[in-house]
């Protein structure tokens, strides 16, 4: 699987114009580490509410992109909750990781 599914950037870009399209990501990029840091601090406090909402934020963005893959561990976190996540030491690391690829991914595709 792709980072960034192209026909979805393409299409977004078509939609939306490529200028708005790179605002969108800078957004993105700016908003993406507050919500894999509301997953750790919800995980770490137990507050269920705060980890599902930012995992659904995640998965919701990725797919506006085209990150099917980070968008499919958004969700699978989003609907596991903290029991699930708690349950796999390496939950948020892999998040983490595909999103650090995406996140190189975008920057290239907005150059």
């Amino acid at each position: 699987m792709t980072t960034i599914d192209p026909d979805t950037f393409k299409a977004l870009q078509d939609t939306a114009g490529a200028d708005f399209v790179v605002e969108l990501v800078d957004a993105f990029l700016e908003e993406a580490p507050i919500m894999l840091e509301s997953m750790r601090t919800g995980l770490a406090e137990g507050d269920a509410e705060k980890f599902r909402r930012a995992a659904h934020s995640l998965k919701s963005n990725s797919h506006t992109f085209g990150a099917m893959a980070l968008g499919a561990l958004a969700r699978d976190l989003e609907l596991g909750g903290v029991q699930a996540a708690r349950a796999r030491d390496d939950a948020l690391a892999a998040v983490r990781q595909e999103y650090a690829r995406v996140a190189e991914r975008l920057k290239e595709l907005c150059r």
